[in-house]
């Protein structure tokens, strides 16, 4: 009897294990450093956007597991604690010959498809209309083609049946639609609408309705981009609840490299949470394992380009990443954190020629050729692959990167022996006319995302040479005591007689901004995407039309006699008619001047001002004058150099 009674106990738990997976007794081993999530209850959804993998898989994508056999991707997933799956919906991603705009080809069709295998699996669905006919983002909110030229009551009536319509279908499959979002990263715009009454009042109320009568149990998202503006998410929170919108959760996307802080992310979602009393989650992460490009189309975060890199870029830097905002919205009391497009791999790693004909006839690039009929200005221009492979979850080959195991460990941690991950890339200034001396220490990230301080030797150089040549940069290699390569960037430069002239130190007493104009936002702010170097950079924005009008300065007394160079640089949009030019004061008068260019993001124009003497004892202002007449105009202002030229 008591063998009896064993055996049955043990059968019971061993059912039990098989009817919870993700629990402690079959969590995978793993090399990756992985913190345990405090407070990450069973409810929390940890999903994964896989838009793309139909389109992937009839391209001869394949996936693989830890061990190298095929696997389907759903079971895949499920097997290693994903439980929600993300999907977006286009209306109508083709052409009048069929031909698809690629991105996964992702109209409604494809949707139930994917619908059925995250059924299969026992994954939740989250549904994301863009309401578009592809690519629906912060700087694109196309209306449908279908909807062109309604009335905006007329685009309400056709949104709501639509939405209707694909929930109804997407029930039909089984699928356990957990959450509905009402449009894509709809910053100020929805649906070719910019107005804020037309978006919610009439658009959003009219998808949420839809949602509410066909999926009563489902959650209604809306979904916003840019969490480190936090004033634009408060306003845009505070203006949802001004029409009185319907819906359960505030999602955003946050890109570590582009999106600020993790302070500033949790700060910002917890004070909509509790102001409105809203559910809060992040839709959007991911975050690199490589640097490489895997199928010969160019990759957003790749060599060079001004971005944050806040973990190694590598399979624990992911894992960090994860894990991170894992807590973040655990500690805030979110509700789930989903990985945008983890499985988007290279079709093929031969050639960009034998790519291409996949992406344009199976729609597995970001973009076809076809697509130029709809969005002539980017997706007609440069059409192409996938600009994210390197931030997926799998190899270039379809492989399994340890860093899946990251959904699972999560839950009770993965403590592995403490080793250095990378070294921190330095940039080093120095005075072409003073001693150079190169810091004998690197910063090593390690694999728990501390840092630690290690001893480095730099390669020999030749300094006089490399002054005799005059102001330039050069990339300087070294190894430090642990065998670990590091690399420096060694700028050779003439002094800058101005003082924190990038506004990388949060001391900026000693610029002078004279507001004339009402300028609604003027101030420096930390954001490295937006600067021309370093992290941070002085902003300026106004709303309304003709509200642009300042000048910044800085006075400078310790001058020697001799001939100046002034230079600072300037980028921005939307600024109209505008006059913008860089001076200078000697003693109060001007002693030069050079205009300069506001066209569009990241276009930064350089102003130089040659050729200025300064006698001995004078006081020298450099400055930027600012007008702008256009709504809405912004821009930021960068690397500001005062040198001597000659005696």
């Amino acid at each position: 009897m008591r063998r009896h009674l064993l055996f049955w106990t043990l059968i019971f738990l061993i059912a039990l294990s098989l009817s919870h997976p993700g629990q402690a007794s079959d969590l995978p081993s793993s090399s990756l450093f992985v913190p345990k999530i405090e407070g990450l209850h069973d409810g929390f959804y940890l999903g994964m956007d896989v838009s793309s993998v139909l389109a992937e898989e009839a391209s001869g994508v394949h996936y693989y597991d830890f061990d190298g056999r095929e696997r389907d991707l759903f079971a895949l997933l499920s097997e290693n604690g994903i439980n929600l799956i993300r999907v977006r919906i286009w209306n109508d991603p083709y052409d009048a010959e069929g031909h698809g705009f690629g991105g996964g080809n992702n109209d409604l069709t494809t949707a139930l498809d994917i619908a059925r295998r995250a059924q299969q699996y026992g994954l939740s669905l989250m549904v994301d209309f863009h309401y578009s006919d592809f690519w629906a983002d912060p700087s694109k909110q196309m209306t449908p083609r279908a909807w062109e030229g309604m009335a905006i009551k007329d685009k309400a009536q056709a949104l709501y049946e639509y939405t209707l319509d694909s929930l109804q279908q997407l029930r039909e499959t089984g699928a356990d639609i957990a959450i509905v979002q009402i449009g894509n990263e709809t910053n100020g715009r929805f649906c070719g609408e910019k107005i804020w009454m037309n978006i919610v009042h009439h658009l959003m109320k009219a998808g949420s309705r839809a949602v509410r009568e066909v999926c009563p149990e489902a959650k209604v998202a809306v979904h916003f981009a840019n969490p480190e503006n936090a004033e634009n998410y408060l306003s845009w929170a505070s203006k949802l609840a001004y029409y009185d919108l319907d819906y359960d959760i505030f999602a955003t996307s946050y890109y570590p490299w582009w999106h600020g802080s993790i302070e500033n992310l949790k700060s910002v979602l917890s004070e909509i949470r509790t102001t409105y009393g809203k559910d809060v989650m992040v839709a959007e992460m991911s975050y690199a394992w490589t640097l490489e490009d895997g199928d010969f189309s160019g990759n957003s975060i790749g060599e060079g380009g001004g971005y944050e890199v806040p973990y190694p870029i590598s399979v624990q830097g992911q894992a960090l990443a994860l894990s991170s905002v894992t807590q973040a919205m655990c500690d805030i009391g979110g509700i789930g954190v989903c990985w945008w497009e983890g499985a988007w791999v290279p079709v093929g790693r031969v050639s960009r020629e034998e790519n291409s004909l996949k992406w344009e006839r199976y729609g597995s690039g970001w973009a076809s050729s076809y697509a130029g009929i709809y969005d002539p200005d980017d997706a007609g221009v440069y059409y192409g692959g996938s600009a994210c492979d390197n931030q997926t979850l799998f190899d270039f080959d379809g492989h399994a990167l340890e860093s899946l195991k990251t959904f699972l460990l999560m839950r009770t941690g993965n403590e592995v022996e403490l080793r250095p991950e990378s070294i921190e890339h330095l940039l080093v200034d120095a005075d072409i006319a003073g001693e150079i001396t190169l810091p004998d220490h690197v910063d090593a990230i390690m694999n728990d995302g501390s840092r630690t301080s290690l001893p480095v030797t730099w390669e020999d150089l030749d300094f006089d040479a490399m002054k005799a040549a005059g102001p330039a940069s050069y990339e300087v290699s070294g190894m430090t005591d642990v065998g670990m390569m590091a690399q420096m960037t060694l700028r050779l430069v003439n002094f800058n007689y101005l003082l924190n002239p990038s506004f990388e130190e949060s001391d900026d007493s000693m610029w002078t901004a004279d507001n004339f104009g009402g300028t609604e936002q003027l101030y420096a702010e930390e954001k490295k995407t937006d600067s021309l170097s370093g992290n941070r950079h002085y902003h300026f924005y106004s709303s309304k039309s003709d509200a642009v009008g300042f000048t910044l300065s800085q006075a400078v007394t310790n001058c020697p006699e001799g001939t100046y160079r002034f230079s600072i640089s300037i980028m921005g949009g939307d600024a109209g008619d505008y006059e913008c030019y860089a001076y200078v004061l000697v003693d109060g008068v001007e002693a030069g001047r050079a205009s300069g260019q506001i066209t569009s993001w990241n276009k930064w124009d350089t102003m130089e001002v040659p050729d200025i003497h300064v006698p001995s004892g004078s006081e020298v202002t450099c400055g930027v004058y600012v007008v702008c007449h256009g709504t809405g105009a912004w821009g930021k202002i960068d690397d500001a150099v005062l040198e001597r030229t000659g005696n």
